[in-house]
């Protein structure tokens, strides 16, 4: 049955009817009765299709289901024999052509996974589909005049997941705008560790600050987290401070120091997680002070925060109170 929300005459679905009448006579036009009894042959293909499904989906007068298409397709490029043709291959294209019928021109473009797992970009034709412009315009190849040094074999610190992911979390945080332009800017050979002659932006010039740096921003996360949720969290994790015969003399005489300001203190014993951004970075850290006992790393550099750091709270979490 065709999908209700398929336009019949739509431009996507005569490209696919004109696909499959080439497909069929490559494969020496074989009858529609043929076609259904050869795919009921096929054990991976234990519901044909009726003769009179493969003949409207050959004629065009309706949209397959997938399924459907996909079992003509199959018997199809498994009959061309001059030349032969490639099941999967055709398959492939196949499903490009239906999902664009079903989906607009979004659906002409790969998932994730499928992006990752195939080789090459778009079609071997030299035509330029929308993939095919995707990875043109994602190649910063195209743009800029990436810097010698990168292209040096290295060992990569972090795996390619690992890199993805990451950056997804940077582009929710911080916009795909500013993301885009720091990886401009450091296939330009402007990157991280650059200045100290650190090669390939895989080493910090200085790892304890960038730690603390990520550290900090995670600890921040979860401090608005816990605030939202846990009444009264700030004036129990100040009075744990002051009870902390652990905690070192400069720490505490910092702390001791920023309270003496009134306008600071008022700052930080009024926000919340809707301020938060708001208040100065002064009162986040005393904040920080507030909550947070320690905070190291654990896991090696390019994990997920949370498996990276270990926080050391002055007020346990409540499911670390029972």
């Amino acid at each position: 049955m065709a999908a209700a929300s398929t336009p019949l005459s739509s431009e996507a679905h005569q490209t696919l009817v004109r696909a499959l009448a080439e497909l069929h006579r490559a494969a020496g036009a074989p009858g529609m009765r043929t076609i259904s009894a050869r795919i009921a042959e096929r054990e991976e293909h234990p519901d044909a299709p009726s003769h009179e499904s493969v003949r409207t989906t050959l004629k065009g007068t309706t949209f397959p289901r997938w399924e459907t298409l996909r079992s003509i397709v199959g018997m199809l490029a498994a009959a061309c024999v001059d030349p032969p043709r490639d099941v999967e291959t055709e398959v492939g294209r196949f499903r490009k052509l239906w999902r664009s019928v079903r989906e607009g021109e979004t659906g002409a473009m790969p998932s994730p996974v499928e992006l990752a797992l195939k080789q090459g970009w778009g079609t071997d034709d030299g035509q330029w589909t929308p993939e095919a412009v995707m990875g043109m315009m994602i190649n910063p190849f195209n743009a800029v005049e990436i810097h010698p040094s990168l292209a040096v074999p290295h060992e990569p610190l972090v795996s390619e997941d690992e890199w993805v992911r990451g950056a997804v979390r940077m582009i929710e945080q911080d916009g795909p705008e500013l993301a885009m332009r720091a990886l401009l800017k450091s296939l330009k050979g402007d990157y991280v560790g650059a200045g100290e002659g650190s090669p390939y932006g895989y080493a910090f010039p200085d790892q304890d600050a960038a730690d603390a740096y990520m550290a900090f921003r995670y600890c921040c996360e979860r401090i608005v987290q816990r605030l939202a949720v846990e009444p009264n969290l700030l004036q129990r994790s100040a009075r744990a401070m002051h009870d902390d015969t652990e905690m070192s003399r400069d720490d505490r005489l910092a702390m001791l120091e920023a309270e003496a300001d009134r306008s600071l203190l008022w700052e930080v014993m009024t926000v919340t997680p809707e301020t938060w951004d708001e208040v100065s970075e002064q009162a986040q850290h005393q904040v920080f002070g507030y909550l947070v006992k320690s905070i190291e790393p654990v896991g090696r550099f390019g994990l997920p925060p949370d498996e990276r750091f270990h926080i050391v709270w002055r007020v346990p979490e409540p499911d670390q109170q029972r």
